[in-house]
């Protein structure tokens, strides 16, 4: 049986709100997210806190599991709207200047603390973050061997390397923007978004699993630009399937009305893969546990993707804000988090009190930065990934306005 044919795009114009707000709530699970990693026991973080907890592992194992997933698709849905209208050039040009000037401020300005902290608490960085600054940005000499996390490189990224990422399959899209706009390409495009029912539940787990078993056992995850094989694998694809989704108009529909269903299913997978793990421990057969792993991936990204067409694409009041701030906050927050640890560390308010006030601390300092200082400085705000903000001539002004309160909301 043929598969139905995709529905017309949307206008030109239209603002996929759910898309905005589906962006600023998965940012805000990535704030929570580093400050619970302070917290969980037995994985590695820059700083551990005494309170660490083995409970957390399987929340935090369920979270993981798509949230950076969700993160690279909602980037592809983005770059969809945006290739419509631009080149190749164009692209580039804008992509790289959002993109990669916050990245080479943020290793020089931001991150440098978090690998000071670090380095402090491993005992093999002298305290006295001046000196440590100097020697950082000169790179005259090398770290001890893991010193911080990024050492070996006398430079490090840290959380910020979700942007060389998504720079780099940017540019694969935008310099292949040809092949993708051509018949063949249309051709994929079209196949893949008039997927309905169990095919679109179903079939795009087949290449993440694919993925999974032939790149997992032999390139663990490790955020290294250059050797990540499958985790580039898996962002990538996820990131192609939001640029092909983009400016669809019935797949969103599709996954709307398969949202609960969806939610069931994924349920359903990650529950039986707790099960199994929790009970056949490492002696689980690998490729059930890879198939229920990747079937859950896509499952929930569906149910989110499902309920925010349906509860969230509508221009919500808190939205214009959060869609300008959510970029600033993602480059402050695990500095942040960092700072607030060192403060509130020595204080000994236990493993309740502590990690509800470095949530507020944190949020409370993104909140203060970005509103009190970053959208307000001009020349700060590309460092965070921002539009300059251009004066509107006095013609343009409407006769009663209110100028300072409203500022356009770009697309990040």
């Amino acid at each position: 049986m043929n598969l139905p044919t995709s529905q017309p795009p949307l206008p030109d114009g239209h603002r996929r709100h759910d898309i905005d707000a589906l962006r600023a709530l998965a940012f805000l699970f990535v704030i929570l997210y580093h400050v619970a990693m302070y917290y969980v026991a037995d994985w590695p973080w820059h700083l551990k806190s005494p309170h660490a907890a083995e409970w957390l592992q399987w929340p935090m194992r369920v979270l993981n599991l798509w949230r950076m997933d969700l993160v690279f698709l909602i980037s592809g849905v983005s770059l969809g709207f945006l290739a419509r209208h631009q080149g190749t050039g164009a692209l580039l040009r804008s992509r790289g200047a959002r993109l990669m000037l916050p990245l080479v401020f943020g290793m020089m300005v931001i991150v440098p603390y978090q690998a000071y902290a670090q380095g402090v608490a491993n005992g093999l960085v002298a305290p006295g973050f001046g000196a440590f600054l100097l020697r950082y940005l000169s790179m005259a000499e090398p770290w001890p061997k893991r010193a911080f996390d990024g050492a070996e490189f006398g430079m490090t990224w840290n959380h910020l390397w979700y942007l060389p990422y998504l720079f780099a399959y940017t540019a694969l899209i935008a310099l292949t923007l040809p092949l993708w706009k051509s018949p063949a390409g249309q051709w994929v495009r079209r196949r893949f978004n008039a997927l309905r029912g169990w095919k679109l539940l179903l079939l795009p787990v087949l290449p993440l699993l694919a993925w999974t078993v032939l790149l997992a056992p032999h390139f663990p995850p490790t955020h290294n630009l250059v050797r990540d094989f499958y985790l580039h694998a898996i962002y990538l694809t996820v990131f192609l399937y939001g640029y092909w989704m983009g400016v669809d108009t019935g797949i969103w529909k599709e996954l709307e009305r398969l949202r609960r269903v969806s939610l069931v299913l994924a349920v359903v997978a990650i529950g039986t893969f707790i099960a199994l793990r929790v009970g056949a421990g490492r002696s689980a057969p690998g490729l059930l546990m890879d198939l229920l792993r990747t079937l859950y991936m896509w499952l929930a990204i569906a149910t989110i993707l499902g309920h925010g067409h349906r509860h969230l694409n509508r221009p919500l009041p808190w939205l214009r804000w959060a869609n300008e701030s959510v970029y600033p906050w993602y480059v402050l927050h695990q500095t942040l988090i960092i700072v607030g640890v060192t403060v509130l560390a020595p204080l000994a308010l236990g493993p309740v009190l502590e990690p509800a006030l470095l949530v507020a601390l944190t949020i409370l300092g993104c909140w203060l930065l970005t509103d009190g200082l970053i959208r307000r400085v001009n020349w700060l705000r590309p460092l965070f990934g921002l539009k300059l903000r251009r004066r509107a001539s006095a013609e343009a002004l409407p006769p009663q306005s209110e100028p300072g309160w409203r500022s356009p909301s770009p697309r990040a």
